[in-house]
C-alpha cells in the first residue's frame, strides 16, 4: 500500500481541438499510459489520477477549482501533450492554489525514425506545447516543480515520488494543528516567532492549553491502561532492573507511561498532531516528559523543547514527507563538538527527548537525574543513531518570512559513551565543520533543528518552492562567500516579493 494511500495527484493533459477526434482519442489514451506509469511506480507514494483531457479555458478552471477544494488532491501533474495555447490555461494557474508539477515527457521514449510523418509529429509534440506552457507559468510567477523524461524513467519517477513527499508535507502543514503546554522558555530569542504569520504563511494553527490541561489527564489515566502500556515497553527495550515491576524506581516507569497515555488522548482530542513543552513550566507535572516525548514522536507527532512550535513544525513535517521510507526524523541540537584537525564532528542530542525512529538497535529504557525543572528524575530512551547519510533543517522567523537552513551530514559511528544517558547523534556536516558552522551562524539558524535520515535536501527544497519560502542549503558545494552573498541576495529578493 502506498505511504498516502488517501490522497491523490491528478493528472491533467492539455491539447486542442485543431488536430481532430481521432487525435484527441490518442492523447487521452496515451495519457492515461502515462498516469498508470506513474501511479505503479514504487517511488510515487500516492495515488496518480487521470483527469479527462483539458482543451478549453473554463474546463482547466473548473478543474483547478476542483482541485482546490478536494481534500483527497495533494497535487496535480501537468503535461502538454500536443500544442496547448497558453491563454486558454491563464484562468487555470490563476485559479490554483494546489501544488502544481509541469511534467516534460512524451509518450514514446524512442523515435520511429523510418516511419515517422506530420500526422505522429501532431500527435507527438509536446517538446513544443510544454514550452507554451512554461512560458506562461513562468509569466505568471506560478510556483511549481518542472522534471523532464520518460515516465518509465526510474529517476523521473523518484523526482515525481520526491515532489509528491513535499506536497504531502504542504498539505499536512495546511491542516496542522499545534499544541503548546506551557510557553517558550524565558529569556531565548530563536525559539520564539509570529503565530498569526505561520497560519497565514504555512496554514500552521499554534495555540497554548495549560499544562495543568495536561496534569488532569495524566491523574484520569486508568491503572489498567497503564499496566499494558509498561508491558509494551519491556518487550520493545531493554529496561533498566530498577524500573521492572518491583523496582525501586518502577513507580517513575509508571508515572512515564500516564504521562504518555495522557498526552495521546489530549492531542487526539484536540486534534493536535504536534505539540511542545517547557522545563520551565510544568504545573503539577512529577516528571518533565521524556519517554512520552520520544514514543509519541514515533507514532509521528511533531515536537519541540521548550516551546518551541517552529522545531515542531517541522519534526511533523519531515514525519510526513518520509512517510513508508527507512530511517527516521527527530527534534535534534548541536550539542558540543570534536575539533581535532582532520576528525571534526558534531554530537547532537537533547536532555531527553530524541526519536527512537533513528535507530535500528534495540534502546534501553533508564531513569537518571535532570539538573533543570525541579521535577523527579525523568525516565527516557538511550540509543545511538544508525550511521547514514541524514539532513538537518531549522526554521527561523526573520521578521518578514521564514528561513528553512538545511546542512547535508553523514551520521557516523562514535566511541561509547556510558556517561552520556540520553540519546544521541554524531556527524560530519557538509562540506566541513567550520565551513557548515560558519554558514550556520551567518544565516541565524535555530539550534533546534529536525534530524532526518529518511528525505533530504530535495524534499525540503521542493516544499519552501510550494510554500513560497526561503531555504538555504549547506552542503559539499557550499563556500561561506558564496553563502553569505545568497543570504544577501534573498534579502533582497524576499523583501521585493512581498510588494508593499
Amino acid at each position: 500500500m502506498k505511504p498516502y494511500a488517501d490522497k491523490e495527484v491528478w493528472f491533467v493533459t492539455g491539447s486542442q481541438h485543431l488536430y481532430g477526434e481521432d487525435t484527441l482519442r490518442q492523447v487521452a489514451e496515451q495519457s492515461q499510459t502515462i498516469t498508470r506509469l506513474l501511479d505503479e511506480a514504487g517511488a510515487v507514494p500516492a495515488r496518480v489520477v487521470w483527469k479527462p483531457v483539458l482543451t478549453e479555458p473554463d474546463a482547466i478552471r473548473r478543474l483547478a477549482l476542483e482541485a482546490n477544494s478536494d481534500d483527497a488532491c495533494i497535487g496535480v501533474i501537468a503535461w502538454m501533450h500536443t500544442f496547448s495555447p497558453a491563454k486558454m490555461w491563464i484562468a487555470g494557474l490563476e485559479a490554483l492554489r494546489t501544488p502544481l508539477l509541469h511534467l516534460h515527457t512524451q509518450a514514446n521514449v524512442a523515435l520511429p525514425w523510418d516511419t515517422i510523418d506530420f500526422d505522429f509529429m501532431n500527435l507527438n509534440q509536446a517538446a513544443h506545447g510544454d514550452r507554451e506552457f512554461g512560458y506562461i507559468a513562468t509569466r505568471m510567477g506560478v510556483a511549481r516543480k518542472t522534471v523532464v523524461g520518460h515516465a518509465s524513467d526510474a529517476t523521473v519517477q523518484q523526482k515525481v515520488g520526491t515532489w509528491t513527499r513535499a506536497a504531502a508535507g504542504w498539505d499536512a502543514a495546511r491542516n496542522l494543528r499545534l499544541a503548546r503546554f506551557g510557553d517558550n522558555m524565558r529569556g531565548v530569542a530563536v525559539t520564539e516567532g509570529d503565530k498569526t504569520e505561520a497560519e497565514i504563511r504555512l496554514g500552521v494553527s499554534v495555540n497554548t492549553w495549560g499544562v495543568n490541561d495536561l496534569v488532569a489527564a495524566v491523574e484520569q489515566v486508568p491503572d489498567a491502561e497503564v499496566d499494558g502500556l509498561v508491558e509494551e515497553y519491556q518487550d520493545l527495550y531493554d529496561v533498566a532492573p530498577g524500573l521492572r515491576v518491583g523496582g525501586e524506581q518502577h513507580e517513575a516507569l509508571r508515572y512515564g507511561a500516564r504521562q504518555e497515555l495522557a498526552l495521546l488522548t489530549l492531542l487526539e482530542t484536540l486534534g493536535a498532531s504536534a505539540f511542545t513543552t517547557t522545563f520551565e513550566d510544568l504545573g503539577g507535572l512529577r516528571q518533565l516528559p521524556g519517554l512520552a516525548v520520544q514514543r509519541l514522536m514515533s507514532k509521528g507527532y511533531g515536537f519541540g523543547a521548550e516551546g518551541d512550535w517552529k522545531t515542531a513544525v517541522l519534526v511533523r513535517l519531515a514525519k510526513v514527507m518520509g512517510a513508508g521510507l527507512p530511517g527516521g526524523a527527530s527534534l535534534m541540537e548541536d550539542y558540543t563538538y570534536h575539533l581535532v584537525p582532520g576528525e571534526e564532528q558534531i554530537l547532537g542530542a537533547h536532555m531527553l527527548e530524541i526519536c527512537p525512529t533513528l535507530t535500528t538497535r534495540k534502546p534501553t529504557l533508564e531513569v537518571h537525574p535532570l539538573g533543570i525543572g525541579g521535577r523527579e528524575d525523568p525516565v527516557r530512551l538511550v540509543f545511538d543513531t544508525d550511521p547514514g547519510p541524514g539532513l538537518v533543517v531549522a526554521m527561523a522567523d526573520m521578521r518578514d518570512r521564514f528561513r528553512l537552513t538545511a546542512n547535508v551530514v553523514e551520521v557516523i559511528e562514535h566511541p561509547p559513551l556510558p556517561h552520556l544517558p540520553v540519546a544521541r547523534a554524531v556527524w560530519r556536516p557538509a562540506p566541513d565543520l567550520a565551513t557548515s558552522a560558519e554558514a550556520w551562524l551567518t544565516a541565524g539558524a535555530a539550534h533546534h533543528t529536525v534530524l532526518t535520515t529518511q528525505v533530504g535536501v530535495d524534499a525540503f527544497a521542493d516544499l519552501a518552492e510550494i510554500a513560497g519560502t526561503e531555504l538555504l542549503v549547506i552542503d559539499e558545494t557550499t563556500t561561506t562567500r558564496d553563502f553569505a552573498d545568497r543570504i544577501r541576495w534573498n534579502q533582497v529578493w524576499y523583501r521585493l516579493a512581498q510588494g508593499l
